[in-house]
């Protein structure tokens, strides 16, 4: 008997569910399947032939693979997650019956989520859970800002704060940190930790607005944040034991008492005071105390460099990194109570610094304001009464450029109500097509530093190349002499063959201008060029012949590029045909987007020399006036 093929039962149409075909299969309501697809890290699918997967209908739907959802039924999870929704039918019943010892005895025995095997699932090694960090802690800094509501609780909010600050920690005591932004979203902090970069956002903090139910779905959220905070318990562990710290870190002051979960304000004073101060290692010592073996180390190469090309350059960034761990070594830092605390206390800790501000106000100073060792003090006002001489006063910005550029830059343009200099990005890439002025700015004159090396470099070492050569002529006299006599010889034999050719190319200019009186003066010249060359090539001696100036024409070569284009578009393979529309849609959005910033940038440039035009105009009126 022949097996008969039946429709959408192989193929596509076999290997794809639905979402509601899933959760059937499953047994779990909407809000217990996303959850446990946000816990597992399952995702829908994007078939190949849509119609086939959701077999003939043209409905767009979420579809899933059928290895994803069967992986799903061996879940323990699933099991807490039914369990759950028999104990909350219990819990209703027994408040209907006000029953509330019954009610309290089985919310006590409620089910509790453990998703420690889930951890150890998603991230086999210590470096897969590292490079999955950025989305956690972002999260996580959220919620450390958010106040206890009906679905983010007091739990989740309470541990978010106490791992962000000990993640802070870890980065001070490992000077881990490497570049910093501010933006409209927030502090953006990037970290290389175990070789991996990690880049995260820190919220600006402003009192919290509740928002309407309809616009963000906080309980996809919280599934998310459950998870995380047990991600970030787990690295925080291991993190801390590689740089030989004590876990949990003992903090001087709660972050989990009474009055931080009622005033915000306290909460963040506490927090601060956290972050400045010192932890304790294993061995009993503080991080401040002990040198570690990373910052008295000393990259040094005594092998042949040219085994290793690229030696110069590791051993240049070793160095630019190892001076960036102690930009703010033996510098002490005042903050004034209206410049933002969080963000330059972690910058300044992690780049040896130290810090401090009004004790009066807020909790975890270490010196006072009238400390005369202070070097720096970071004001956000237009003026100050009292001045110290000893000390520089200067606005945020200045930590924050410095760190990027990684060094300390002139204190001059960050003064108290000085216009302050743009505040570039440092994560920009190679591939933009759109730079910034300023930005242009300072990489000509990196470049140029770097050329007036490489012509101070060549020029000291063409000037041995001379000073050796004459010691070596002087050193063998003999043979000195022997090689000028050679030379002497070999300059009049080419000196006699140059005045023969001279001779010609003379006689031969005399005929051309007889007979070709008329033509232009390039013509002529090149017909007197090809003149010597014919007589050369008959007469069997060199000669030089005046090349051709091509110009290219701007439409030709365009016509090219399109038509090369083309060519290659057929080239490509019918299955990677997709993916090369798409890369170059995205080039060419990528290419308007620089075209609009060039023009936008433009247009500011227009309006700012207009209104310097407007106000010299009324300047002017003004003295005649």
């Amino acid at each position: 008997m022949v097996k008969r093929n039946h429709k959408y039962k192989s193929g596509e149409g076999s290997i794809y569910l639905t979402r509601r075909a899933a959760m059937k299969k499953l047994q779990l309501s909407m809000k217990d399947f996303r959850q446990l697809c946000i816990l597992k890290g399952i995702y829908p699918r994007e078939p190949k032939n849509r119609a086939r997967a959701q077999k003939g209908s043209q409905d767009i739907k979420i579809l899933y693979h059928k290895k994803d959802i069967t992986f799903l039924l061996h879940e323990p999870i699933v099991w807490t997650l039914r369990d759950r929704k028999i104990y909350n039918r219990r819990i209703a019943h027994a408040r209907a019956k006000k029953n509330l010892a019954l009610r309290d005895i089985r919310q006590q025995n409620f089910p509790q989520l453990k998703l420690d095997h889930i951890v150890k699932e998603r991230y086999p090694s210590f470096i897969d859970a590292i490079k999955e960090l950025d989305d956690c802690m972002t999260l996580l800094f959220m919620f450390s800002t958010f106040p206890a509501s009906k679905v983010i609780t007091r739990e989740l909010t309470t541990m978010s704060r106490r791992l962000t600050i000990e993640f802070m920690q870890y980065v001070i005591a490992a000077q881990a940190l490497r570049k910093v932004f501010i933006s409209i979203k927030g502090y953006y902090f990037q970290a290389e930790i175990k070789g991996e970069t990690v880049t995260w956002i820190v919220p600006h903090y402003f009192p919290h607005q509740p928002h309407r139910g309809e616009m963000i779905d906080f309980s996809i959220m919280k599934s998310f944040g459950d998870f995380f905070t047990v991600m970030a318990g787990f690295i925080n562990y291991r993190l801390y034991h590689s740089i030989n710290l004590v876990y949990p870190p003992q903090f001087s002051h709660s972050l989990d008492s009474d009055e931080t979960l009622e005033s915000e304000d306290a909460f963040m004073n506490e927090r601060v005071a956290a972050l400045n101060m010192e932890l304790l290692r294993t061995d009993g010592s503080s991080v401040a105390g002990d040198q570690s073996a990373e910052d008295a180390e000393v990259l040094e190469w005594t092998g042949d460099n040219e085994d290793l090309p690229h030696v110069a350059k590791i051993r240049e960034e070793a160095q630019s990194l190892r001076k960036l761990k102690t930009l703010f070594k033996g510098l002490k830092f005042y903050i004034n109570r209206e410049v933002p605390r969080e963000p330059l206390v972690f910058i300044i800790r992690s780049f040896g610094g130290r810090v401090s501000w009004d004790k009066r106000l807020f909790v975890g100073a270490t010196f006072d304001e009238s400390d005369e060792t202070i070097t720096h003090q970071i004001v956000d006002r237009p003026s100050l009464e009292k001045q110290y001489i000893s000390r520089d006063y200067i606005q945020p910005q200045w930590v924050f450029d410095s760190v990027n550029q990684r060094r300390l830059l002139p204190t001059n343009q960050y003064f108290i109500g000085a216009v302050l200099p743009p505040h570039l990005s440092p994560f920009n890439r190679d591939d933009v097509l759109y730079l910034p002025p300023e930005e242009l700015r300072l990489k000509q004159a990196a470049d140029g530093a770097d050329e007036d090396e490489f012509e101070r470099l060549h020029s000291k070492t063409r000037a041995d190349g001379e000073q050796e050569e004459e010691e070596h002529i002087s050193d063998d006299e003999e043979v000195g002499n022997e090689q000028r006599k050679q030379v002497q010889l070999d300059f009049a034999l080419l000196k006699a063959f140059n005045d023969e050719r001279t001779d010609e190319l003379n006689s031969g200019t005399k005929e051309d201008e007889q007979q070709d009186a008329g033509e232009g003066a390039a013509e002529q010249a090149d017909k007197k060029g090809k003149k010597s060359a014919a007589g050369a090539a008959k007469s069997g001696k060199m000669a030089v012949v005046r090349g051709e100036v091509y110009k290219e024409n701007p439409q030709e070569q365009k016509k090219l590029t399109k038509q090369e284009e083309a060519l290659r578009a057929k080239m490509v393979k019918s299955k990677h045909r997709k993916l090369y529309h798409q890369m170059m849609e995205k080039q060419k959005k990528a290419e308007k987007e620089a075209n609009l910033l060039k023009m936008k940038r433009a247009h500011i440039e227009k309006e700012k020399k207009r209104e310097q035009g407007v106000k010299r105009i009324k300047q002017r009126q003004q003295i005649l006036g």
